[in-house]
């Protein structure tokens, strides 16, 4: 892909999502999972965005885990980069393709959709097993080679591993590993280290001390604050599928009241139409 078919404004955002995550406090992440959701996020001030694949594929009636292909995923991305005007971070799962060039090709469709940043995760398929870290590491370098030549050098490659997510090996030798893929990872070109299923404080703490990385968690329902979590050294935090499992909630909540009992409760309090309307009508 040529510079010529660069979304206009992606060096912008690119530099601007480095800027943010550069900052002094830690970078948040609420995730989209289409148009509206994006422009619902970014309305209530969300200085970036990220999508959430699992989110993206329920929206599309699909699956997560690379139920959707590298094409359907893409234009999810595209639509909504084009629906905000803050940096777009995308979730490309597994790359689409476990080779290297599968990963390139996936990294060229996303930044050609007005993606300035990806997460990629080290998992060969849903659940495990992963790549090992000399693959994983081939697949990095791809996509931060993927990002230059399609003119977006400043792409912010978020490397995934999912030791912790997926409990891959004892429990007591997976910091090691972590840290280990970590090293490899930074090597390799990547920006930061995200770490599903990490929580833990104390943990995190050890990890944010030693990694090379800056660390990306995924906060929880109930789980550690942001004020907790960037004291423990965690530099980005996002919500993975947790918005678009609230909205389906909603969904559900309100048609079982209206099935149930004949009332509306539950749909009070939601954003009025015209403020909806308006936050996409003439893009």
């Amino acid at each position: 892909m040529s510079n010529r078919t660069l979304p206009a404004r992606s060096a912008e955002h690119a530099a601007t999502l480095r800027a943010l995550a550069a900052a002094g406090a830690p970078l948040l992440l609420p995730n989209a999972w289409d148009a509206g959701s994006a422009a619902v996020i970014a309305a209530a001030g969300a200085a970036a965005i990220a999508t959430t694949s699992g989110g993206v594929a329920w929206s599309a009636g699909r699956g997560d885990g690379q139920g959707l292909d590298r094409a359907a995923m893409a234009e999810a991305v595209r639509r909504i980069a084009a629906a905000v005007d803050v940096p777009v971070t995308a979730d490309v799962e597994g790359g689409y393709g476990p080779a290297p060039e599968d990963v390139a090709e996936t990294v060229r469709a996303v930044v050609a959709a007005g993606a300035v940043g990806v997460n990629l995760e080290d998992s060969a398929a849903p659940g495990g097993p992963l790549f090992t870290v000399a693959e994983q590491s081939a697949r990095l370098r791809a996509a931060r080679a993927a990002a230059a030549e399609a003119g977006l050098p400043g792409l912010l490659v978020n490397a995934r591993t999912d030791v912790h997510l997926f409990g891959v090996g004892p429990a007591d030798v997976r910091p090691a590993e972590v840290l280990r893929r970590a090293e490899a990872y930074a090597a390799a070109g990547a920006d930061s280290l995200f770490v599903p299923g990490l929580l833990d404080l104390a943990a995190l703490k050890e990890l944010t001390a030693a990694s090379p990385l800056p660390v990306n968690a995924m906060a929880v329902p109930g789980g550690p604050t942001v004020a907790e979590l960037a004291a423990a050294g965690v530099r980005r935090i996002s919500l993975g599928t947790a918005l678009a499992q609230a909205a389906y909630t909603a969904a559900h909540r309100a048609t079982a009241e209206l099935l149930g009992t004949g009332t509306y409760g539950t749909l009070g309090g939601a954003l009025d139409y015209g403020t909806l309307n308006g936050l996409l009508t003439g893009r």
